[in-house]
């Protein structure tokens, strides 16, 4: 946050390293840079560099779980040079995405989580340093980011940046800020073909993720609105703006679309008005910092082939689907299933070229694959060190092809450690979700495709732990899921039953056009 350490990266997939480049800019006696598997500094696979004040060195580490440091036997962080100049240090190093040694992490798709650590005292050997005692942080990012090609813009793009107006950051951790932004009266049809943030400088530690909805067209207006997004002043109909444009989180690079697609904004049937919405992300309390970042759209008038669109997997958002509480991993799967793609995806199928992965604050793991014929065929995108801190829409290395007649099944995996009630499906933060937003084309009229358990044996798994319990329980039908989810004794018997419930019991499948309307 105060800007003293830059990094600068690059993969190469031929030889399987990264190569990392870190500017320090006010050098004391050292660092600890590396990886761990959820951003903690207990069982972290590290580089370190430290002095004793006359001597520097410079080493491959790892820290147990009490959090003590140890030199490793087999060094896999390959120093490759250091440089001063005006601004600060040059470190850099390279490490290979998987080394076979126990003690380091491997680098694999999706979020890593990477952490580093000021030394500003000399030490005199590496077990000398005291992690506990270290100024250190935490930075998510996607390392292992696909080698695209960048198509060329046409000659006609023009570009539109949706920005704060100059807003205050608050002086809080966290801030969800809103922006309400209108298109230009009968503003024609164009496509988006690329967007890329703008963030004001200075700001770019504080400016944690960001994104554009476009609001419902059933609404002729939309009331300007630019505050806090749980704000009581917010105007209720903003919640109706939820279709996604852009969305950028930090570490992400600009996003192009493939050649032969573009997403639809102007035009007949389109609203008119657009929401920004921005993260800030303030831990250090910062007052009165200002801020105009945003996102800059590029789009032409020379519409591409097809339409981009945007597709919802996962689970429906229902208190049915529930996590215990005390589970360390503990699995949800939602299904797209063959009857739907066979009755909403044209002969030709679509194209799956980008994947946004969503849950609440217990998710952990995600991922979608494609089953064709009941066998597995590839991956769509998988995220086993997930974060809802961070999110954002990731290419995908290839396209994936989904025809009528396939299956996309995506599972999520919660922690509850640190939850004495069950926590159930839904929109609130502390409700979960499990969602795969894919965005493909060409664009068709399933918007949803999502599952969900009967509903019929979730009430046979009440009735069923009332008849094992000794409390009366109170499993009246009256009595909403959520109330019956917090009344139930969270024993082994009534976990392992629930678990293997969800696994076998029979679904109900929502394939739903844009309105909400059901595929028959």
């Amino acid at each position: 946050p105060q800007g003293l350490l830059e990094l600068s990266w690059n993969v190469s997939y031929p030889e399987q390293a990264v190569n990392f480049q870190l500017l320090i800019r006010d050098l004391q006696f050292g660092l600890l840079f590396g990886m761990s598997d959820r951003g903690e500094f207990e069982n972290a696979d590290l580089a370190v560099l430290w002095s004793d004040g006359s001597n520097s060195y410079f080493g491959d580490a790892w820290s147990d779980a009490k959090g003590q440091l140890h030199m490793d036997s087999q060094q896999d962080y390959q120093l490759l040079g250091a440089r001063r100049a005006p601004e600060g240090l040059y470190l850099l190093f390279r490490r290979a995405f998987s080394t076979c040694d126990p003690k380091d992490y491997l680098i694999e798709d999706g979020t890593v989580h990477l952490i580093y650590g000021i030394l500003e005292k000399p030490v005199h050997s590496l077990q000398a340093i005291n992690i506990s005692a270290i100024h250190g942080g935490l930075q998510r990012v996607q390392l292992l980011k696909p080698n695209i090609t960048i198509p060329e813009l046409p000659s006609d793009t023009k570009t539109m940046e949706i920005t704060a107006p100059d807003v205050v950051i608050p002086s809080q951790e966290t801030t969800y800020w809103c922006y309400m932004v209108e298109l230009p009266k009968g503003f024609p049809k164009h496509h988006i073909i690329m967007y890329e943030p703008v963030i004001t400088e200075g700001n770019e530690a504080l400016v944690h993720h960001m994104e554009v909805f476009q609001c419902a067209a059933e609404f002729d207006s939309f009331p300007s609105y630019n505050g806090p997004c749980d704000s009581k002043m917010k105007p209720e109909r903003l919640n109706y703006c939820r279709h996604v444009l852009a969305a950028w989180a930090m570490g992400a690079q600009a996003f192009y679309y493939p050649e032969e697609a573009g997403v639809a904004f102007g035009g007949q049937g389109s609203s008119r008005y657009l929401r920004l919405e921005i993260h800030y992300h303030n831990p250090l309390v910062f007052k009165g910092r200002r801020d105009s970042s945003g996102i800059r759209l590029y789009y032409t008038a020379t519409l591409r082939p097809h339409d981009a669109g945007i597709m919802e997997l996962g689970l429906v958002y229902t208190p049915v689907m529930a996590i215990p509480p005390g589970e360390d991993a503990f699995v949800l799967t939602g299904y797209c299933t063959d009857k739907c793609t066979q009755k909403a995806l044209p002969r030709a199928g679509i194209r799956i070229f980008a994947s946004q992965l969503h849950t609440h604050l217990a998710g952990r793991k995600v991922v979608t694959v494609l089953s064709r014929d009941g066998r597995e065929r590839q991956g769509v995108n998988s995220d086993s060190h997930y974060s809802p801190h961070f999110q954002e829409i990731r290419m995908l290395k290839e396209i994936v092809a989904v025809f009528p007649g396939d299956e996309l099944i995506t599972t999520c995996t919660y922690n509850t450690q640190n939850r004495s009630q069950a926590t159930v499906g839904g929109f609130g933060i502390l409700e979960e979700m499990c969602v795969n937003y894919v965005h493909y084309y060409p664009q068709t009229q399933l918007e949803l495709c999502k599952s969900t358990m009967d509903l019929g044996y979730l009430h046979r798994y009440f009735n069923l732990v009332n008849r094992f319990n000794d409390e009366e329980v109170c499993m009246c039908p009256q009595v909403s899921v959520p109330e019956q989810f917090s009344s139930v004794p969270w024993n082994t018997f009534n976990r392992d039953v629930l678990k293997s419930l969800y696994g076998f019991a029979p679904i109900s499948m929502h394939c739903n056009k844009s309105s909400a309307i059901r595929f028959p």
